[in-house]
């Protein structure tokens, strides 16, 4: 059975290695409208290769920032939310009124993507409709049904989608040397649309709300913006077949202007598939998947929208997130890692130093990160040691998040030769002053792990290092080369 599971992961990675090559042709392969034929359509190098993304949840939720971007649904006469609005509002205020002081009068779209590509993240994903409806882009002409409740008509009067895909699709990453890539969120349902409510009530015989609203939406914003990732949400209700996910998926992945890099998650009705697993929120099935799968979370624990009601103890600390990117990447995922900028469009100090602290570390460690897959001989040793791999360069990374005891580190994994060299990233000084950047190891003792010349497992000497030489904070990456299982069976690419 576990040949068989590193057979299939095999593939899986073989296909993102072919792609690369014959990506050029994805555009002219037209994909049928089924589950399956989408399914076996390859998965565009990049998003593998990437990493790291930022989701933006932004939207008239944002104004109130009060317990999270669910406010309107949650907003009940008699709980938290009833005696907030009474609390600020005249009486018989209705949500819609909160649509005007959406005035994004801060906004500076360079600036966000500035900030993200400084975090070190290779794509940026902003919400273009949440649950509540209101349309983040200019859907005037293309969508009538959105009038009045929509970024030009109300609020903002400004394309803010358009413009934040214009800024990202120009900023450089400053570690990958690539131009970021551009995504969008959409929600398939609406909480209080008639149309909706009306499908809803008929079991889904009638398309009213599907056929006004949510294509015509998806095509425009595929049509306007080119999107390479849609990350579609409100899954819940229908079944794929009421939604026609697999027809609009097919025409992107074919037709659109980004078929040859268009990527999606899997969130397209109660039945249905993506090109990768979003899962829940904040997936992290901590072991090796034989797919490829995404981890969004937030950096406010409680919310993905703004809270002005939020405490700093909330807010999650730049050492979780390196943490769980390593943890993600090592177990063949991406991290989505989410910020809720106020309604007048400014990011919060908070969201922009847990940002730039993963930025400092990936600046340092990056190459153990980007590009990367995970290395089939092991994945991680203990809740504290994880792998990843660069076959085509030789390397395993080792990446530890706790300082080696003793400065010894203990690998029980990887088989050494006498040809192994080691070197911690970011280190360019010894103790003695030289510039090599190599650390001495030695085989494993008998007794601990394989044990003897050429088993399994080593130790690695780690210098000790004071504040001025440590080359990072929260956790250390050792580049190992030389290694006689270096390239793992699911590393191979199949023939």
């Amino acid at each position: 059975m576990f040949s068989r599971w590193l057979i299939s992961l095999t593939n899986w990675y073989s296909c993102v290695f072919i792609f690369a090559v014959m990506q050029h042709c994805c555009s002219t392969h037209a994909w049928e409208p089924t589950w399956e034929s989408l399914q076996s359509r390859p998965l565009p190098k990049w998003f593998d290769e990437a990493k790291f993304g930022i989701f933006i949840h932004w939207g008239v939720f944002s104004v109130p920032s009060f317990g999270s971007e669910w406010f309107w649904k949650n907003w009940k006469p008699d709980n938290e939310y009833g005696a907030f609005v009474n609390a600020t509002e005249r009486p018989g205020f209705t949500y819609q009124e909160y649509a005007s002081r959406f005035d994004a009068a801060l906004y500076d779209p360079k600036q966000w993507a500035k900030l993200f590509g400084n975090s070190g993240a290779q794509y940026v994903v902003l919400t273009a409709k949440h649950h509540e409806g209101f349309c983040n882009w200019d859907s005037r002409d293309s969508v009538p049904s959105t009038w009045n409740w929509n970024a030009m008509d109300v609020g903002p009067h400004r394309d803010i989608l358009g413009d934040l895909a214009a800024a990202v699709k120009t900023e450089v990453s400053p570690f990958t040397q690539k131009t970021l890539r551009w995504g969008v969120y959409h929600s398939l349902l609406e909480w209080f649309n008639p149309d909706f409510r009306a499908d809803i009530a008929a079991n889904f015989s009638t398309s009213h709300f599907r056929d006004r609203k949510t294509m015509p939406e998806l095509y425009d914003l595929v049509k306007k913006y080119e999107p390479e990732l849609i990350w579609s949400d409100g899954h819940w209700d229908a079944n794929d077949s009421y939604w026609r996910a697999p027809e609009f998926l097919a025409w992107y992945a074919t037709n659109s202007s980004v078929a040859e890099t268009a990527v999606w998650n899997d969130r397209w009705g109660k039945r249905g598939g993506g090109a990768y697993i979003s899962g829940h929120d904040h997936y992290q099935p901590g072991k090796l998947l034989p797919y490829k799968w995404e981890n969004a979370l937030t950096i406010d624990a409680h919310s993905w929208g703004f809270r002005r009601n939020g405490t700093y103890e909330e807010y999650l600390s730049t050492e979780n997130f390196i943490h769980e990117l390593i943890e993600t990447v090592a177990f063949g995922g991406n991290m989505l890692l989410n910020v809720g900028p106020r309604a007048d469009g400014t990011i919060d100090a908070i969201f922009a130093d847990r940002l730039l602290g993963i930025g400092s570390w990936l600046k340092v460690n990056g190459e153990a990160i980007y590009g990367t897959i995970p290395w089939a001989v092991a994945q991680n040793q203990t809740n504290e040691v994880y792998y990843t791999h660069k076959p085509n360069d030789g390397v395993v990374y080792v990446i530890t998040t706790v300082w080696p005891k003793g400065n010894v580190l203990h690998l029980d994994a990887p088989t050494a030769t006498p040809n192994t060299k080691v070197k911690m990233l970011g280190l360019t000084v010894h103790e003695n002053g030289a510039l090599d950047g190599f650390l001495s190891w030695k085989y494993m003792p008998v007794g601990l792990g394989s044990g003897g010349k050429n088993g399994k497992g080593l130790e690695i000497n780690v210098p000790p290092l004071t504040p001025d030489i440590v080359p990072c904070q929260h956790a250390w990456v050792f580049a190992l080369t030389g290694l006689a299982d270096h390239v793992g069976n699911a590393d191979q690419s199949s023939t």
